[in-house]
């Protein structure tokens, strides 16, 4: 891993080679430097192409080595760029496929450069609450113009080179080279060779020298026939957008900065900002995330050259909302789906919702039509197991209920093909128990999809205790061809997601009794982030989906202690949004939550029974108790093993339950606030005589972090 030198004619080729997207991690710079000094040092040699190996010029900086010292370590990439910056024979970037980030800006430290079409250029320093560090926000302005430059880096979402290519007066891409790539760009060069022949420097226009002087995008000028006006316009536009996070307006500054100062003096300005952004919790959250996400699929004792099994026919077993939803997932990917039922009126009722659900993505111009019949075409149905026994996987989305799961199971272990793998999508049950109606065990696995399954980002994968290693891999590969984001959890009630949930749950019914209002719950941890409070959550996701799940769980568990208003609630026949009446009101075909005099009601008299003077409760101790009983709970999920790191639990609650990505997380979140702080508010809420002082007591592996002074990170 490093990079390449070779000679072609009188052209130097110095390639990046540092798989999977040529990361510029210690190696690949100090290689690629040594290439560029040898080319500068030939006199054979007259102009020198830079380009990438693979699949990738450049995705920017090797993620492997974030924080640590090689990170930094000379020389870095600003060395490089100020080396091609001082070449003195012509230098051409010659992009493909990823052209991201550091990428890019070593790129625009090129005289000249040349482009793959389909390439995805981008600065995306943004999704990590930065900005970019190595002259991007001072580069990119001067060749596509402020406006668009501004664009591409406050959205951080990719555009494709042949776009850019075609923008008035850009002078980002020389060329677009639809033949062979390194062919194109080494004859470009080649030309830019002789025509800079004569020890041209890489001198500003205008300025002596022997040859016609290089190009330097530091050199070219860059304005705005109404800078401040513009850019005013553009603080408001991001302020709106940025909300919780500082690096967008910040962007806007950093743009600012190539209109307004020399090079230098904006290459210092955009340097200080983004150590700046570095330090704020936003950017570390972000960064957090980011790694987790990445981290999520490693699994300890999986290999990641563990052999995979094949999948290339899948069967769905029920054609409801989730079973229509997970079998989108792969039509989606190009997978034939065989989808079950026992009635043909619930297989053409599922059908007709798939077939929808894809008409509304054409009217919205999300997809043509013809990748709509494609899709289809992928789909079959059958009210026969006879017709699924030759899938490669099967994936059960039937009523979650354990009776109605051994049926499906003891028929699968009789029917499928050796070899074939039995998932099924329960949201809380025993998939030890599910995988014991077989007699193929190491077969059964759990993939725990989120409604609407057709756009939930996250799966947890849930691993029995029998569950085959090559089973866990195949299925971690599934979702990342399906692009969910997979997280591995081990078997307990709940899983991970719901297991903290219930916990979170909890306390906002304490809070309920103590004193507070549903919307008043929803409204401070809202505010704190969240995408939806506990109240609009469980009546948009159906409060009589918790009573089902409470009426099992608390007969199982009569110790634990909790508050009846929901149970109260279900027996008003007030389920949520589908009964127009839940914790709010609502009118028919709105989504509008509306206080409800009846709820207030019904909550005042509950007080009454149990002896309970209302208290006014303000919005730190809300947010407090509900983010921090997710985390004593997350604590203890990370103890027993059934996640193997804390930053899988962040990964959920990001991906699947609304978790504010700016904090990053509900375990990253403590490490933010401290263990000592976390614990110590865990005494005060102990010591409340309406809550559940036994559920305070912090979790064996929070106490050690708070008296170790440690962090889950």
């Amino acid at each position: 891993m490093g990079a390449k030198y070779e000679v072609r004619g009188n052209i130097a080729v110095v390639t990046l080679d540092n798989p999977p997207v040529n990361g510029l991690g210690y190696d690949t710079r100090r290689e690629f430097a040594a290439g560029i000094e040898k080319a500068e040092g030939d006199a054979a040699i007259a102009a020198i192409v830079i380009t990438g190996a693979g699949k990738a010029f450049s995705g920017g900086a090797d993620i492997r080595e974030f924080g640590s010292p090689k990170a930094v370590a000379e020389p870095n990439l600003l060395t490089l760029i100020r080396q091609l910056d001082n070449c003195t024979k012509p230098v051409v970037a010659a992009v493909h496929t990823v052209c991201m980030g550091g990428g890019l800006e070593l790129a625009l430290g090129a005289h000249y450069r040349v482009a793959a079409p389909g390439t995805n250029v981008a600065l995306p320093e943004v999704k990590i609450g930065l900005i970019p560090g190595a002259g991007g926000t001072q580069r990119l302005p001067r060749v596509l113009g402020v406006e668009t430059a501004l664009n591409m880096i406050v959205s951080g979402e990719p555009v494709k080179s042949e776009l850019l290519a075609s923008l008035p007066g850009q002078k980002l891409f020389d060329q677009v080279v639809t033949g062979d790539l390194l062919e194109g760009a080494c004859a470009y060069a080649a030309a830019k060779g002789a025509e800079h022949a004569g020890g041209a420097k890489p001198l500003p226009t205008g300025a002596g020298g022997m040859g016609k002087p290089l190009p330097r995008v530091r050199d070219m000028k860059v304005s705005h026939p109404n800078a401040d006006a513009y850019l005013q316009f553009a603080r408001n536009m991001v302020k709106g957008m940025a909300r919780n996070f500082p690096a967008p307006p910040k962007c806007v500054d950093a743009v600012e900065a190539s209109l307004k100062m020399p090079f230098d003096a904006g290459m210092l300005a955009e340097r200080e900002i983004f150590l700046a952004l570095m330090l704020t919790p936003e950017c570390k959250a972000l960064r957090h995330a980011f790694f987790a996400e990445r981290a999520a699929s490693k699994i300890p004792d999986v290999p990641e050259e563990t052999t995979q099994r094949k999948v290339e026919k899948l069967a769905v077993i029920g054609a409801g909302t989730m079973g229509g939803g997970i079998t989108m997932n792969f039509l989606n990917a190009g997978i034939p789906v065989t989808m079950l039922e026992m009635k043909q009126e619930a297989l053409d009722r599922g059908l007709a919702t798939i077939r929808k659900n894809y008409e509304a993505q054409v009217k919205k111009g999300k997809l043509k039509q013809d990748k709509l019949e494609q899709r289809m075409s992928l789909l079959s149905t059958t009210l026969s197991y006879d017709d699924i026994k030759g899938a490669d996987m099967v994936i059960e989305a039937v009523f979650e209920d354990m009776g109605v799961k051994e049926k499906v199971f003891r028929t699968l272990d009789e029917v499928m093909k050796p070899g074939a793998i039995l998932a099924t999508n329960t949201s809380t049950l025993d998939v030890d128990r599910i995988a014991s109606f077989t007699k193929r065990a190491q077969d059964v696995i759990g993939t725990h999809f989120f409604s609407p399954a057709n756009v939930m980002k996250l799966l947890e994968v849930v691993r029995g205790k029998a569950t085959a290693k090559d089973v866990l891999a195949t299925v971690m590969a599934l979702a990342k061809k399906i692009r969910k984001t997979a997280v591995v959890s081990g078997v307990c009630d709940g899983f991970i997601g719901n297991r903290m949930i219930e916990q979170y749950s909890r306390q906002a019914g304490f809070l309920l009794e103590e004193g507070c209002t549903p919307q008043q719950v929803d409204k401070a941890i809202e505010k704190w982030g969240m995408a939806m409070g506990p109240f609009r959550m469980g009546d948009l996701a159906g409060n009589d989906i918790g009573w089902a799940i409470r009426k099992r769980r608390y007969v199982e568990k009569p110790h634990m202690r909790y508050s009846k208003t929901a149970d109260l609630l279900c027996e008003l026949g007030r389920y949520g949004q589908k009964t127009s009446a839940g914790w709010y009101d609502y009118q028919p075909g709105k989504r509008d939550a509306i206080p409800s005099p009846v709820v207030n009601e019904m909550l005042e008299k509950h007080r009454a029974e149990l002896g309970i003077t209302p208290r006014k409760i303000g919005d730190e101790e809300i947010v407090h108790r509900l983010v921090y009983a997710l985390v004593n709970e997350g604590a203890k999920i990370v103890e027993e093993g059934i996640a193997s790191k804390a930053s899988d639990l962040d990964v959920v609650y990001l991906t699947g339950y609304g978790f504010p990505l700016h904090r990053g997380g509900p375990m990253c979140y403590a490490d933010t606030v401290g263990m000592f702080n976390v614990v110590q508010a865990m005494k005060k809420f102990a010591a409340n005589p309406r809550d559940d002082a036994e559920f305070w007591k912090p979790a064996p592996l929070l106490a050690r972090l708070a008296a170790e002074g440690k962090s889950f990170s």
